[in-house]
């Protein structure tokens, strides 16, 4: 019922039945329990809501179960597995996550299902977002429908890791933004996030995610994606009780996805598009009318191999799905490359880190 919740162990976060004021549907989810204006961070049944107060949440068997009030199933983890070795527990940890676990196993790689593994729209830290190679799901956020509806909404954060691991946010299937790739240290393309917040990408045979951790523990902290389309990190300040948003993508017009076309460059300080030197306007007319996403075309035409390069700082660098990346090898050894493939047009460390490594190289 409504009234019932488990809270964590150190009173950080709450679990239960909750309704939003100007909703007749019921849910099941995970809260701050110390925040006064109820901040949800996870929803289970966010699609498929309970329609009166009366609602039954058991575990049966191996899995957890959502009954409504005639004991249909509304939401359950779906779990396969026959073997019951022990007794099943759920529980509520104080970094909001929910796990249901053998009793007599509370190691994470033994956790038969956990909620950090099907996020809605937030990020917690310690959550991670990308794909566990061996078993898991592809984690992405996605945005609730409205303020007062959990649904799932049309805004997608997801991690891609064709090439180097970056986010594209998306409104359905259009591409709105991108990080730009990762760079060892942070996403290339984003600008730099507050000093009380480290970024963390693991990159192994088991996985590829993406985290975060606050510098402060105390701090509550969250990324969300917004039902408009914004992806922000806010925390939490009790001086005001108020929610305190540090940073926010898109941020200006340069991050829209393609806004220049290629060979085109937005410049952040005029929000204009330039071409990049040794180019001219494709379309010149639809330039002059504020239209610039046909981008750019070479003044003069390729030699190849009586050309070199113009380097190019500052750069939110391009997409990496279709580039070539060899972590493997330096710099110079990636210009020489590059010099001697007639389809490559552009190349960059693919780390920044002690002075550079990697080879990332850009065709066509």
């Amino acid at each position: 019922s409504s009234n019932k919740t488990l809270v964590s162990p150190g009173g950080v976060f709450e679990f239960g039945f909750f309704k939003l004021a100007s909703s007749s549907c019921w849910y099941l989810g995970i809260w701050y329990k110390n925040i006064p204006e109820r901040s949800y961070v996870w929803v289970a049944n966010r699609d498929n809501p309970l329609h009166s107060s009366t609602g039954t949440f058991r575990i049966s068997g191996t899995n957890l179960v959502l009954l409504d009030q005639s004991k249909n199933t509304v939401w359950s983890t779906n779990l396969t597995r026959r073997c019951v070795k022990s007794p099943v527990v759920a529980e509520l940890f104080d970094n909001g996550n929910f796990v249901m676990r053998y009793s007599n196993n509370s190691d994470p790689s033994g956790y038969l299902w956990q909620s950090f593994d099907f996020p809605t729209d937030t990020l917690l830290p310690q959550m991670k977002l990308g794909f566990d190679l061996k078993t898991g799901p592809h984690r992405f956020l996605r945005s609730w429908r409205s303020p007062d509806d959990p649904a799932s909404g049309n805004y997608t954060y997801k991690l891609e890791t064709r090439g180097l691991p970056e986010f594209f946010l998306r409104s359905e299937d259009f591409l709105l933004y991108r990080t730009g790739p990762w760079n060892g240290i942070r996403f290339n393309g984003v600008p730099e996030m507050p000093r009380l917040l480290d970024n963390i990408l693991t990159e192994n045979k088991e996985e590829i995610t993406y985290t975060f951790r606050m510098t402060n523990h105390s701090i509550y902290s969250k990324f969300i994606i917004t039902h408009s389309g914004f992806f922000q990190l806010l925390t939490w300040t009790p001086k005001v009780q108020l929610w305190n948003v540090l940073w926010s993508i898109p941020n200006d017009q340069c991050d829209l996805y393609v806004l220049c076309g290629p060979y085109g460059y937005c410049d952040t300080k005029t929000s204009m598009c330039n071409c990049i030197k040794g180019f001219k306007p494709k379309g010149s007319q639809a330039w002059a009318l504020g239209d610039m996403s046909q981008g750019c075309v070479r003044k003069t035409s390729l030699s190849c191999g009586g050309d070199g390069f113009i380097r190019l700082t500052k750069m939110k660098l391009p997409d990496t799905t279709y580039a070539i990346v060899d972590k493997l090898v330096g710099i110079k050894e990636c210009k020489k490359r590059c010099l001697k493939d007639c389809n490559c047009t552009a190349f960059a460390n693919a780390d920044i880190r002690k002075g550079g490594s990697g080879c990332v190289m850009w065709t066509g």
